[in-house]
């Protein structure tokens, strides 16, 4: 039986659970997920400060104070960031205050130095425009007891600067997901044996490095189990290693070929397989299942359908894994700029690359699109989505794209 990409996606995704809570030290908290709400126990700011290098004032005294009449106060001491204030202002007095510095009792303005003398025993006002402003108050950002990053959030810089903020030192992240990954094959070898590869005698299995890359880049800890080839003893001996694991995901082995032993071997140890074949190209065949527990997908040993149907099933289960709620890529529409013709009746991955015209997404492709040519998914940062229906698409009609990685996003130009 085979199924829909759809369908296949909500299978995949079906039984997979965010992994348990661990803390880390703040500083390897990025990039990581946080498993409970982080509350805050403090105000903060913790008291209220000063926005400006300036003077604090009341604003009753300076109301008028301008240019060609500016108002005089007695500046009672300067308080620098770090320090307390240990004067209050009373009426018509000052103190010289810098930004990040407690507000003093009696100020409910702060003066910017530019409309001011800048005195240091005097100081003359000569603008009311900061009457009431520039004064930042206690627990204006978060009060205690509120929640500083919520449950789900993905560390980003900023999130590492609110958890500073509220003393957050051991972090509560979900753990990172182990992920195994082996490839299989007679005809592939590491890169360290490439002068087989110089003979013609064999090829680099590209798949041990995307693959690997990919799965780190999505979250994982991964651990590399190599290449093994076409021997169901060696591989049932290759897969034992990923017990213990998160995830189990091979590449190669999963077609009709008479050397293709990966369902075999996974039924001799035990593993329920729930689904072999997709709807879809490239990457067609493609299976998935569980073994003790631990998922396990098996993706083509094509390059260009592994790293396919890795971005459309396997990234998606390791970012749930790692405790995310946004684990699909965004998918926008786009104007194509080349004819496509397709021969089957699926739902096909091309590969295009997106640019910006006008503020209009269009697409082009990448190039020859055969599911061996490595260089047409280096070149994409998005696969066009043909659906089964369209095998013909005419330049200028519209498709739905999904973007890859931070390129499609992204700009030479700065145009804000």
């Amino acid at each position: 039986m085979s199924f829909s990409v759809h369908d296949a996606s909500a299978r995949i995704l079906a039984d997979i659970r965010p992994l348990g809570a661990e803390r880390v030290a703040l500083r390897d908290a990025i990039g990581r997920v946080v498993a409970e709400d982080v509350v805050s126990p403090i105000d903060h700011p913790p008291w209220d400060n000063s926005s400006m290098d300036g003077y604090a004032v009341r604003a009753a005294d300076v109301a008028f104070a301008t240019e060609s009449n500016p108002v005089t106060l007695f500046v009672l001491e300067t308080v620098r960031a770090g320090q307390r204030p240990s004067h209050a202002v009373a009426p018509r007095t000052a103190v010289r205050i810098m930004t990040g510095a407690p507000v003093p009792n009696g100020a409910d303005t702060v003066i910017r130095v530019e409309d001011t003398d800048g005195g240091d025993k005097k100081v003359a006002i000569r603008d009311a425009r900061d009457a009431g402003r520039n004064v930042r108050p206690r627990g204006e950002d978060l009060r205690a007891g509120a929640v500083a990053v919520a449950r789900g959030t993905v560390i980003r810089p900023a999130h590492m600067g609110v958890l500073a903020s509220v003393g957050c030192a051991l972090v509560p992240v979900h753990r990172r997901p182990r992920v195994a990954v082996l490839a299989s094959g007679d005809e592939i070898v590491d890169i360290d044996q490439f002068d087989a590869v110089l003979r013609g005698d064999r090829i680099v299995s590209s798949n041990s490095y995307t693959l690997v890359a990919a799965a780190r880049a999505a979250g994982a800890d991964v651990v590399d189990l190599g290449i093994v080839g076409d021997d169901p003893a060696a591989y049932e001996e290759r897969i034992a290693a990923a017990r213990g694991c998160d995830l189990l995901i091979t590449s190669g082995g999963v077609s009709v070929g008479a050397f293709d032993f990966t369902k075999d071997v996974l039924r001799s140890l035990g593993a329920e397989l729930h689904l072999w074949r997709i709807r879809m190209r490239p990457g067609a065949p493609l299976g998935f299942g569980t073994l003790d527990g631990m998922p396990w997908l098996g993706l083509p040993g094509n390059p260009v359908s592994a790293m396919v149907t890795f971005e459309l099933f396997a990234r998606p289960l390791i970012r749930r894994q790692h405790g995310e709620t946004k684990i699909f890529p965004r998918a926008i529409d786009v104007r194509t700029r080349d004819d496509i013709s397709l021969a089957a009746p699926l739902t096909h991955f091309v590969r295009a690359i997106v640019e910006w015209e006008d503020s209009i997404a269009v697409a082009r492709l990448t190039g020859p699109q055969g599911s061996g040519l490595l260089t047409s998914m280096a070149r994409a940062n998005a696969l066009l989505v043909v659906p089964p229906e369209r095998q013909i698409v005419s330049a200028g009609e519209t498709l739905r794209a999904i973007l890859l990685g931070e390129d499609a996003l992204s700009s030479d130009t700065f145009d804000a």
